[in-house]
């Protein structure tokens, strides 16, 4: 039997012998500079740990300066989480700093491994680690849940077995002045199991975290194991042996660099969004169509909701943006289609029986409206900007323009049900280019988040 290595990640927490009784009741509200930074830092942490799986995938290596900066945020958040809600351990405030800070007592490191597996970077962050995910579910948050009823989903969540237990030591602190010392061990030993899983899912580690609850506020001396450590163990170092530090400057470059990568992606996903449909939904004329909906009633029309249009004082270019509105209908009974300010419809519509299309989820949603029969079948009426009527394939042509607009349709001959399958769509010939505009901005967001991220993993000294 030889003795157990030490796990790579360390994390280790003094608890304070004096602590307030009071203070805990607001260190919510004291924490909340430390939670905006974090915030921050926290995606820059999964944008580095992204730009670190592609380096670990090509190169089996976790590039220095990322590890050092993300292991500053752990370091950082553990010292913010051992102070407040993790375990009220402490009333010294934390400091601001992504360095060590070992006169803190709450301290974390995490080894540095000179060399990780290509294999197990593609596969560890997210189906190895699932069973971890449950467990830490449960001491993080355990209670949450989703649940469904009537088509109204309502969300709930719980308590986590951490939040549990340093509840129960809070309201002892509050009572006693003294924090249990058996509550404070396991609550360090549930933040040590959150810890060790968060470096491995961040890809900082190879080696697998042990399910075992190592309790108190110092790591385990070492233990029996059967057998020996793995041979990547023997090629970590401390990052206590590491020089240099990550300087305000770095910080906010690879946090300016981060934030910019995700908007750089938004700004390219969009663009290519953008150009596939105007490639892909295009109609044989070039107009840019909505997916064939199926329309039906029992009553004497269908009616949209009104669609206000204001091009007033608006240029040629934004007034040339939309173009030409089509609406293809097709129907094995003569169907009539037209589009007539809110008003004349709503004049003509007022006592005659018809829905209002309010929505459309997997299939339109109707607002009945009570009534009888129109007077007169929607052809003989003069007040239609643009109609079409008749059975098969329909198309109706509107240029826009200012007022509040409806779509009608009825049967041809004014008689009860209505049965269409319904497209709309317009020329909307500029959009191409905002897709190209989008491209544009992306890339060179992309390369300006770059530059910063790899100015700001440069290390000290180079």
């Amino acid at each position: 039997m030889e003795a157990r290595p030490t796990y790579p990640v360390r994390i280790e927490g003094r608890l304070d012998p004096e602590l307030s009784r009071w203070l805990w009741l607001v260190k919510w509200l004291l924490a909340i500079p430390h939670y905006i930074v974090l915030a921050f830092l926290w995606i820059a942490f999964i944008v580095l740990t992204v730009v670190a799986f592609f380096a670990i995938l090509f190169t089996a290596r976790y590039p220095r300066g990322i590890f050092e900066f993300n292991l500053g945020v752990l370091r950082w958040t553990w010292r913010v989480a051992f102070y407040s809600y993790a375990a009220l351990g402490t009333d010294r405030y934390p400091p601001f700093t992504l360095g060590a800070a070992p006169d803190y007592p709450a301290t974390l490191d995490v080894a540095h491994p000179e060399q990780l597996s290509r294999g197990l970077v593609l596969v560890k962050w997210w189906l190895l680690a699932i069973p971890h995910y449950v467990v830490v579910g449960i001491f993080l948050g355990g209670g949450g849940f989703a649940g469904s009823r009537a088509d109204d989903w309502a969300w709930g969540a719980g308590l986590g077995l951490i939040g549990v237990l340093v509840l129960f030591a809070g309201v002892a602190l509050l009572f006693t002045t003294r924090y249990p010392r058996g509550i404070f061990d396991v609550a360090l030993g549930l933040d040590r199991w959150v810890a060790r899983v968060a470096a491995y899912a961040g890809l900082m580690t190879d080696r697998y975290p042990p399910f075992r609850l190592d309790q108190g506020e110092q790591e385990p001396a070492g233990a029996a194991v059967d057998t020996p450590p793995p041979p990547a163990l023997a090629s970590e170092s401390s990052s206590a042996e590491r020089p240099g530090g990550t300087g305000a400057g770095r910080v906010v470059l690879l946090v300016v660099g981060s934030i910019a990568a995700i908007l750089a992606f938004a700004l390219l996903v969009g663009g290519c969004a953008i150009v596939a449909v105007d490639r892909t939904q295009r109609d044989d004329d070039g107009f840019l169509m909505s997916p064939t909906e199926d329309f039906a009633t029992s009553t004497y029309a269908i009616v949209s909701e009104s669609a206000d249009v204001d091009l007033e004082g608006a240029d040629r270019a934004v007034r040339g943006f939309l173009g030409t509105v089509r609406i293809r209908s097709e129907s094995e009974r003569p169907v009539f289609v037209g589009i007539a300010r809110e008003a004349d419809a709503a004049s003509y519509l007022g006592v005659v029986e018809h829905v209002v299309v309010t929505g459309i989820d997997d299939e339109p949603r109707y607002s009945p409206r009570p009534g009888g029969a129109p007077d007169n079948p929607p052809g003989d009426e003069t007040f239609w900007v643009a109609s079409t009527a008749g059975t098969g394939e329909q198309t109706l042509e509107w240029e826009a323009e200012d007022g509040s607009w409806s779509v009608v349709v009825m049967d041809a001959d004014a008689r009860r049900g209505v049965d269409a399958e319904l497209s709309i769509g317009a020329e909307l010939d500029p959009v191409i280019w905002v897709g190209i505009g989008l491209l544009v901005a992306g890339g060179l967001l992309a390369a300006g988040s770059a530059l910063a991220i790899t100015a700001g993993i440069r290390r000290r000294g180079r």
